[in-house]
């Protein structure tokens, strides 16, 4: 074999899942220049070796094409992960164990320094912490608790950082919890909608630029670990663009992405939206990039008068009777200058009235194959994924319902949360579907847990959402996570499954997916990450062959003491005595 011509990786001795319908299993693959350059049995696979050739046996371990996600925030929530202490984490901890992990990190803080702690699933009990435990845990540093966007809890020392008094008004969108006296309790509400959490998060502390370059690497390796390889960033409230992707592009013009990007923007200005747009146009182009890191068009927000808020707490919020006229404008101006779109919508009734102005741009202006989709989409109806196959649209699916069925069920009953959303409906009506999270404030950056939610239809709390007609196997529920997700990035062929030509994007996976039992999909991590043919994470027997990361910045940091998602809980509570 030339070695020029040789592969530069072959992984032997694996259990390799390759969504390629062609080649559906292999226990080997050679890797060159980045892509897979053949796909097959060790023996066919090992005589294409060189000296030179690199040689990792996964011993007999799953490997799966790398994961995909259609809708993270992974550009703004790698600013901050290495301030946070993922309560994610503390799903099976009872609540005394919770609070004592925060009283163990905030006793390591600088002097001066905020800090937030973000709360995803329940505890063993299954509640909140009261702000009392927390002034306790952290009487001098500043805590925030985010339960997924209706509610946020502040301690003491977060209200006087954020200027939070008796005379702060409460601002649009949400309320301010007080006492009989007037004063804050720390206690704050999304009503009617978000803004009020995105609001006080933006009053919080930043990290300086080296140490944002540190986080953002430390939250990639993060989802490294879980065999993540690829996100469609879906922008985000108070992301401005060009402004806060300073960050990502230095790590991109350094080499230092581990994770493919694919960016949308997400309009900030109120009323202003079709400007932002407009900006925007002559800035960048979809497609403007490479492998690593591309524009991906517009949204999820697109006009803030078409943002329903996914509270299953409170009632379905109305859409203003503007939302047409506001959306019509900034629709034309995409398909004009042929933008793939993306659009917030949980309820049917926002996605019939979107709908409605689609197809009257439509009429003028033809889609033409222009991708397009909605985000979430958990109340749609059967005419509404009619009208989108229709159009040649697309619906990218979040597990937001495995944290809040019991919410929705609570609300609108048993029967209604069935089919939440109607997965399998949108698969025979020949909607496009692709999968994600939602991360990270909505909903965990966890794949397996979105995984788990598919499979089994249970939330993380373990009630049983969804009828069998509206569960999917498991190789259906990985398709949606790889190959199906690359049509909402617009590249459908390039990566999503392990077949020659491909980005040679892999994961070799702790426990076998296909063979474990449901409940325990929610616990798989990744041993090693593969990322283009190179090696991006690995842990254990894997771990010699994954770079070094510098240590998280700052020293304080809870990133650097075990604050990642689902440590085992036995271990990680005796760390935080």
């Amino acid at each position: 074999m030339n070695a020029s011509t040789a592969p530069d990786l072959i992984l032997v001795n694996g259990k390799f899942t390759t969504l390629d319908r062609a080649n559906p299993q292999a226990e080997a693959v050679a890797i060159r220049d980045g892509r897979f350059a053949a796909v097959g049995t060790k023996q066919d696979i090992m005589q294409g070796a060189a000296s030179n050739t690199r040689v990792i046996d996964l011993g007999g371990r799953r490997a799966i094409p790398g994961l995909i996600d259609s809708h993270m925030h992974i550009i703004r929530g790698g600013l901050n992960y290495n301030m946070e202490l993922r309560w994610d984490a503390c799903v099976r901890w009872p609540m005394p164990c919770a609070c004592c992990a925060t009283r163990w990190h905030a006793r390591r803080l600088r002097s001066g320094c905020a800090w937030s702690a973000l709360h995803r699933a329940p505890v063993a009990e299954k509640r909140l912490p009261t702000i009392e435990e927390l002034n306790a845990a952290a009487p001098d540093t500043p805590v925030f608790i985010l339960h997924l966007y209706d509610r946020a809890i502040l301690n003491g020392a977060a209200l006087r950082a954020v200027g939070y008094n008796k005379d702060t008004p409460n601002p649009p969108g949400g309320e301010i919890i007080r006492d009989a006296r007037g004063n804050p309790t720390g206690l704050l509400l999304a009503k009617p909608n978000a803004t009020i959490l995105y609001a006080t998060l933006a009053k919080g502390p930043k990290l300086p630029p080296e140490y944002q370059k540190n986080s953002t690497r430390h939250f990639m390796r993060e989802v490294n670990r879980l065999g993540v390889t690829g996100v469609i960033d879906a922008g985000g409230g108070y992301q401005n663009y060009p402004e806060d992707y300073s960050i990502i592009e230095a790590l991109h013009k350094e080499g230092q992405l581990t994770v493919r990007l694919a960016y949308n923007l997400f309009t900030q200005k109120p009323k202003e939206e079709l400007s932002d747009f407009r900006t925007w146009a002559g800035k960048v182009k979809p497609g403007q990039g490479d492998d690593l890191y591309r524009h991906n068009g517009a949204g999820e927000i697109l006009v803030y008068t078409a943002a329903d808020f996914e509270d299953f707490r409170v009632e379905r919020p109305e859409m203003p009777p503007s939302m047409e006229g506001d959306l019509e404008p900034v629709i034309r101006l995409l398909v004009e200058n042929r933008w793939p779109w993306r659009l917030h919508a949980t309820y049917d009734e926002t996605i019939s009235r979107a709908l409605d102005v689609y197809e009257k741009v439509s009429r003028d202006m033809p889609f033409n194959g222009l991708h397009w989709f909605f985000d979430h989409a958990e109340t749609i109806s059967d005419r509404n994924i009619d009208r989108i196959a229709a159009l040649g649209g697309g619906i990218a699916v979040q597990h937001r319902m495995a944290y809040q069925g019991e919410y929705f069920v609570e609300r609108y009953g048993a029967r209604a949360a069935e089919h939440t959303p109607p997965i399998r409906k949108m698969l025979e009506r020949g909607v496009k579907v692709g999968a994600g999270t939602d991360a990270t404030r909505v909903a965990s950056y966890n794949p397996w847990v979105s995984l788990y939610w598919l499979t089994t239809g249970k939330t993380v709390g373990g009630m049983s959402m969804y009828p069998q007609a509206n569960v999917l196997d498991r190789e259906t529920a990985l398709r949606l996570w790889t190959e199906a997700n690359t049509w909402f990035s617009n590249e459908e062929g390039k990566k999503g499954q392990i077949a020659v030509g491909q980005l040679a994007d892999l994961a070799v996976l702790s426990n076998d997916y296909f063979t474990v039992p449901g409940d325990d999909i929610q616990d798989i991590t990744s041993v090693m990450t593969v990322l283009g043919g190179k090696v991006v994470y690995g842990d254990g027997e894997f771990g010699k062959h994954a770079p070094d990361l510098p240590p998280p910045m700052p020293d304080w940091s809870p990133a650097r003491h075990g604050s990642r998602y689902q440590p085992r809980p036995q271990a990680q509570r005796a760390r935080w005595r």
